[in-house]
């Protein structure tokens, strides 16, 4: 069983929550576009909380997964990390020992497929230079804060789009419904 007694609940952007989860009176840590983004309020979220888990809720797109499912990330990668001539993989950050290429995260949810996630700053359009199957533009960063703070982190994304030419149309038209979806399981999890 979960323990969400010292957890924090982090999303990206208010359009993600359609102003439902503050319609339940939820607490949601905002952090805005981007891996700084992320970062920055991760820490912020964890230094003021004290949580011993961080919660990430949000939208990413994917070749792989079904439109409108709910996938658990059990494995961040950086698809925009690209130091390669220099000699390094994709993904890689040179001289960062203690942290690889990849971030595993314990997985809890026994209903939900498991997805690696590339994270990176920018819309993802077409298919990452990576091993993953879902996209975002926060996780990495979130899980490298949670890790060098050893703070759990849980990570379920709702995939609102095909990581396409038309990502960008499909995002802004599942959003509600992906809100509803985060939302249930958010309450479920709760319960």
């Amino acid at each position: 069983m979960l323990n969400t007694q010292q957890m924090a609940l982090m999303m990206a952007l208010p359009s993600e929550s359609q102003g439902l989860f503050e319609q339940q009176q939820i607490d949601v840590h905002y952090s805005g576009i981007g891996k700084v983004n992320a970062a920055f309020k991760a820490y912020q979220v964890i230094m003021q909380t004290g949580c011993h888990t961080l919660l990430n809720l949000g939208t990413a797109g994917s070749h792989f997964f079904d439109a409108h499912e709910l996938v658990e990330v059990t494995r961040f990668v950086q698809r925009d990390m690209d130091v390669s001539a220099l000699g390094f993989e994709i993904g890689v950050t040179p001289m960062d020992e203690h942290y690889p290429c990849h971030i595993d995260l314990q997985p809890n949810f026994s209903q939900l497929r498991k997805g690696t996630c590339g994270t990176g700053d920018n819309f993802a359009t077409a298919a990452a230079p990576l091993a993953c199957n879902l996209v975002d533009m926060e996780g990495y960063a979130i899980a490298k804060v949670c890790k060098k703070l050893g703070v759990n982190l849980i990570s379920v994304k709702y995939i609102s789009d095909g990581a396409n030419q038309q990502a960008h149309l499909e995002w802004e038209d599942n959003l509600l419904l992906g809100a509803k979806k985060l939302l249930s399981f958010y309450q479920d999890i709760k319960s």
